[in-house]
């Protein structure tokens, strides 16, 4: 086991907030898997909350989840889904693979990468061509809660929270990497009123030309 990864905090917040997610963000998981097919790649698979929304087309997930309290809840929830999963303790700039994936699929993760434009470039390395990259973000915002996440980013948010950075503009690292963007808008989670910087997301399809 790759023990690299050590957060205990982040990991009893995580599983915390991961059992009680909001049906709304629980709806844009399943809508982010949605079709898939073949062979997928999971990047921060957290305690494997998106694994019972995987569609019986998948013939395989590998999922990758480097803190490893979190990769051993993520294995029991492999346990019991209906798709055959696999979890790495690896981080993503560790993995390797020989064999290229069908689709990838980012779901609250690449805010939380030290360098994203480096994790996107590999992602896109690990596709076959016309694969997918299937995302769920936290992105930037405008306005006054974009002042809100960049104060947010530059205190305590990313040392409580595994990372996390939110204001990032992860569409636009993703189709500098090389992708092709469709079928991506926001959605909030919360009401637009709540002053959280996590209240919106993007969610997308990218393909490998």
């Amino acid at each position: 086991m790759n023990d690299s990864v050590d957060n205990p905090f982040f990991a009893r917040l995580w599983t915390l907030m991961s059992s009680r997610e909001p049906e709304s963000l629980r709806r844009l998981r399943r809508e982010n898997l949605a079709g898939l097919t073949g062979r997928v790649l999971e990047v921060g698979a957290g305690t494997g909350t998106n694994f019972e929304f995987y569609p019986a087309t998948v013939t395989e997930v590998v999922a990758v989840e480097p803190e490893h309290r979190l990769a051993t809840l993520a294995q029991d929830a492999a346990a019991r889904a209906a798709v055959p999963i696999t979890v790495t303790t690896d981080t993503v700039e560790e993995f390797t693979d020989a064999e290229p994936f069908d689709a990838v699929v980012c779901s609250l993760v690449l805010c939380s990468v030290d360098k994203p434009e480096d994790v996107v470039a590999e992602l896109l390395s690990m596709l076959k061509p016309g694969g997918q990259l299937r995302y769920l973000e936290h992105i930037a915002a405008e306005g006054g809660r974009a002042r809100l996440q960049r104060f947010a980013d530059a205190t305590v948010w990313p040392r409580l929270l595994g990372n996390c950075h939110t204001h990032r503009h992860t569409e636009e690292t993703i189709v500098g990497a090389g992708f092709r963007v469709r079928d991506a808008r926001r959605e909030w989670t919360f009401p637009r009123w709540v002053p959280l910087p996590v209240a919106e997301f993007a969610i997308g399809v990218a393909v490998k030309p």
